[in-house]
């Protein structure tokens, strides 16, 4: 299975948990979800706070490689399986 394949399928089964992951948890997803799908952030700062917590968590990926997102997507999201899967 292909890099983007599996993330594709993981990234679906993300959604499909049984429970939501915790704040930072879910950040940390977010954040490696939009920098494999869209890269370096390319939008202006947001001013609510949740939005401005995803943005900033998004922006900590910054020069991260779309193929290294993706994989850190997938790892992060095994690990987190057991958990709330």
């Amino acid at each position: 299975m292909s890099l983007d394949q599996e993330f594709q399928q993981v990234s679906g089964s993300v959604r499909n948990w049984k429970t939501r992951p915790s704040d930072s948890e879910n950040l940390a997803l977010y954040s490696l979800y939009k920098q494999a799908t869209v890269g370096d952030v390319n939008i202006a700062a947001p001013s609510g706070v949740v939005e401005s917590a995803k943005f900033n968590a998004w922006t900590g990926r910054k020069g991260i490689s779309q193929d290294d997102a993706k994989q850190q997507y997938i790892d992060l999201a095994k690990q987190l399986q057991s958990k709330y899967g």
